[in-house]
């Protein structure tokens, strides 16, 4: 793990200084943690009519086509940049297909450049499901995962958009911290007052997720 984090800190200081090669690998490197992003925040409308590695090619290119802008000023750390560029690309493609306008402000959280694709309540709620195939289990998903979906409604966006970051995108808190703007010290308190609020609003479903076997390996810890 130490000579995997090494290279890619390697990596990342090759590319702030405009190394197109070191591009090339650190985005390869990280592609399937972009890919995550992308599939948790495509709007579901969506899905099956756009691959995630077509975004991934765009936003390649896009990141090709500013590497010496980047390297000019490498403001926040390369994966961010990456990350950012591959959520702009998402936020185009919404725009093209889905007619899409600007959101209602209060309900998204700006990172950097203004409001971006957030996770949405119903993609997290899925995600803290986990797998119900069975069909005796069906009705029971149903009704849990709309109770979820209520307790991630009821929360500040902001926390639910830390639970995504650090959770289901698996950034550190320093990633997270980069993304939305805040110093580590606010990131990491905003995530634990998140998991707590989380906690506190599911109480009432936590039975019926233990009887189903699914949530308390899903869920964060």
């Amino acid at each position: 793990m130490s000579q995997e984090s090494d290279t890619e800190d390697l990596l990342s200081e090759r590319m702030r200084r405009g190394e197109e090669r070191a591009l090339g690998e650190l985005f390869t490197a990280n592609r399937q943690r972009l890919r995550r992003m992308i599939q948790l925040r495509l709007d579901r409308r969506l899905q099956g009519r756009i691959d995630a590695s077509d975004v991934l090619q765009d936003a390649f290119i896009d990141a090709s086509r500013r590497l010496k802008e980047y390297a000019a000023d490498p403001a926040i750390p390369p994966f961010i940049w990456l990350r950012l560029l591959a959520v702009q690309r998402l936020q185009t493609l919404h725009r093209l297909q889905l007619s899409v306008k600007a959101r209602d402000a209060g309900r998204e959280v700006s990172l950097h450049s203004g409001p971006l694709p957030a996770a949405d309540s119903r993609s997290l709620a899925a995600q803290l499901m986990g797998r119900l195939t069975t069909p005796s289990r069906a009705a029971l998903r149903a009704e849990i995962q709309i109770k979820i979906q209520e307790a991630l409604n009821a929360m500040d966006p902001i926390d639910r958009e830390i639970l995504a970051l650090r959770h289901f995108e698996e950034l550190s808190n320093q990633e997270a911290a980069a993304v939305l703007g805040l110093h580590k010290a606010a990131a990491s308190n905003r995530y634990v007052r998140a998991l707590r609020r989380l906690k506190e609003l599911l109480a009432p479903t936590l039975s019926m997720m233990d009887k189903s076997g699914s949530f308390r390996s899903q869920a964060p810890k």
